[in-house]
């Protein structure tokens, strides 16, 4: 886990190694163990090390292969580089680390760019061939480590952080109002534009070739597919293949030359790794953010997951470690938050930039449980929407409401200024809603269970792409890495093959239900929480029932109840000022009315307010240059 930058002058001339330098020292967060640049003709590769696999300097960056053709910058982590390592040495190649950056320099020798495809793990990579001086840049397949890119007419550049490219003399900082808009219909962005103008994220599973004189070629190599179910297969069989590839996920992602701990929620998907990773690990170190309810009323009474991740560290003796957060601690890492995520994503996103901070005191690598619920259907409430239109035009409909978490588009003219509303295409964001849909050729909408395989899909390319964003740029922010133990090659093959009738316990009951009945308590989706049902069953015999029986909850502050509390003076002093920074884009009158309506209980905005203050703060930090105290 690292950082990476580096320069393609696209007009030839030599790459500066002192400006590649700048740009590498912007990312020291990422990479407090070392650094290094190299510079070759027009092209400049910088790193930042924070040392996992062999922590010697054989394992220093940027790397040549043997044979002195390739240089790698790499960011990330290989699970399978030691069945590869093996392959390789049967075909003659010498190794001097026990690193798994070594492995890919010596794959790119054998096999070229195609190598990546083969690569297990998390990763964002950028290497040179020194003698047809072409650069590749490439991510893994699920996105999890970030990798940016900008250019003009004379060079690209291209980092893990935004950040890295504000020393470039050229780059300036420029909002990009087509990502404001759709930030503010979704709370994410679901292209791969950014707030910055001009800056694109290389998509996942995706190789990018750089050479002098030709257009830049972009190679997608890999995709989800819920589509080819194996509908012969048993419950039970599914169960038991669920649970030894997880087994067998955890133990690979285990492997490190320093110490490994896990993020304890509560839940089931991080209660299974720390049930699993606790049988390598004796006295495995685990984590757990909480928050001071003294102040907090309604459902948000029952956030606090502190007694059941202390149930379950009890349960496997491990060495548990808790993070109580309260409502004052929102002013202090706000700024700090926006600074480290650069491209506002999903929602609040604070109690992990305090849990990762925890964690890196003790441990350098931290296992998380991102991504069972996007494989294994663990928002039912939300496919169960879909089934009223058996259709493809009536499935967009209902489902592009429901995704309009923020601003619908009808309220737009209110939200923005006259000037951002009169750039913006107002129809944008149902066409990029719809896209996600219509780049997968093989989705059908003929029945219940399309409908849910599509939601899959959807989320798992949307959703969890801002989960694994939000992730890697906090816990960076702290020198620690974070692992995706469901996030493994062979799990998420088998996973995309479960029949959606293994996934969801009343999927048939919920097939006969009219959804125009929905409403009131008896009748509420939330009452088929019935996902995960088979990787539950799996779980059986390594998990309190308790915690398998444990109605779904996502990781977040009580911040409806401390914005109409102790947070209500910090909210009004971020966004009622005289002159807010983000006044040139935002209608002030429309932000006084949200919050007014929020703290005085007529309509619970949390999601707005925290995306307003997000959005605050960016102005303050990229637009306004503000230093934070």
């Amino acid at each position: 886990m690292c950082g990476i930058t580096g320069i393609f002058n696209l007009n030839g001339k030599p790459a500066n190694a002192d400006l590649v330098r700048k740009m590498t020292d912007a990312l020291a967060h990422r990479g407090p163990d070392g650094n290094g640049v190299f510079v070759h003709n027009h092209i400049g590769l910088g790193h930042r090390r924070l040392s996992i696999l062999d922590i010697s300097d054989n394992g220093a960056q940027p790397m040549h292969s043997t044979d002195n053709e390739w240089v790698i910058s790499f960011n990330g982590c290989v699970y399978n580089f030691i069945e590869l390592k093996e392959e390789l040495h049967r075909r003659g190649y010498k190794f001097k680390s026990t690193s798994d950056t070594e492995v890919i320099a010596e794959g790119l020798a054998a096999y070229g760019p195609d190598f990546f495809k083969r690569l297990n793990g998390m990763f964002a990579i950028a290497a040179l061939n020194k003698t047809t001086n072409e650069l590749f840049l490439s991510r893994d397949r699920y996105g999890v480590k970030p990798l940016y890119y900008w250019y003009n007419d004379k060079a690209l550049i291209f980092a893990s952080e935004i950040k890295a490219f504000l020393p470039f003399p050229e780059f300036k900082v420029e909002l990009n109002t087509s990502a404001l808009n759709e930030y503010f219909t979704f709370q994410n962005l679901f292209r791969y534009h950014t707030f910055f103008k001009g800056v694109t994220m290389l998509p996942p599973a995706n190789t990018m070739k750089i050479k002098l004189g030709e257009q830049f070629r972009h190679g997608s190599w890999w995709d989800y597919n819920f589509t080819q179910v194996d509908n012969t297969i048993s419950f039970e069989d599914t169960k038991n293949e669920t649970k030894r590839l997880l087994e067998q996920a955890v133990n690979r992602q285990m492997i490190a030359d320093v110490p490994v701990g896990s993020y304890l929620s509560g839940g089931m998907d991080s209660g299974s790794i720390t049930a699993l990773a606790s049988k390598k690990i004796p006295r495995l170190a685990t984590f757990t953010a909480g928050f001071d309810m003294s102040e907090v009323t309604g459902v948000e009474a029952n956030y606090d997951e502190r007694r059941d991740a202390e149930l379950m560290a009890n349960y496997y003796k491990t060495e548990h470690y808790e993070q109580v957060i309260n409502a004052g601690d929102l002013r202090w890492s706000l700024p700090r938050v926006v600074w480290h995520l650069e491209d506002l994503k999903v929602g609040m996103s604070y109690p992990n930039y305090y849990i990762s901070r925890l964690a890196s005191k003790f441990v350098k690598v931290c296992l998380q449980g991102t991504g069972g619920d996007e494989l294994y259907g663990g928002y039912p409430w939300r496919y169960y929407r879909v089934f009223q239109s058996l259709d493809q035009k009536g499935f967009f409909e209902n489902y592009y409401g429901f995704w309009q978490r923020l601003v619908a588009d009808t309220d737009k003219r209110n939200l923005f200024t006259p000037s951002v509303y009169s750039q913006i295409n107002i129809d944008e964001p149902r066409q990029v809603f719809e896209r996600v849909f219509t780049f997968n050729n093989q989705l059908k909408y003929d029945t219940p269970e399309h409908h849910i395989e599509n939601s899959l899909y959807f989320e798992i390319k949307t959703f969890l792409p801002g989960l694994l964003l939000v992730g890697d740029k906090l816990s960076m922010a702290n020198g620690l890495e974070e692992r995706f133990p469901f996030l493994d090659n062979d799990l998420v093959d088998f996973a995309q093959r479960v029949p959606v009738k293994h996934k969801l316990a009343n999927l048939e009951q919920m097939k006969k239900i009219d959804e125009n009945v929905f409403g009131g308590k008896k009748n509420s989706y939330r009452q088929f929480d019935d996902g995960k049902n088979v990787l539950r069953k799996a779980m059986t015999e390594i998990l309190p029932e308790s915690i398998i029986n444990r109605k779904k909850q996502g990781f977040s502050a009580p911040d409806e109840s401390w914005y109409r509390g102790e947070n209500a003076g910090y909210v009004k002093e971020l966004l009622l000022s005289k002159e807010p920074a983000y006044a040139q884009y935002i209608n002030p009158d429309y932000v006084r009315k949200i919050v007014d309506e929020h703290i005085n209980q007529r309509v619970n905005h949390r999601l707005v307010i925290w995306s307003l203050m997000n959005f605050e703060w960016w102005c303050k930090l990229f637009l306004r240059n503000e230093r934070i105290v």
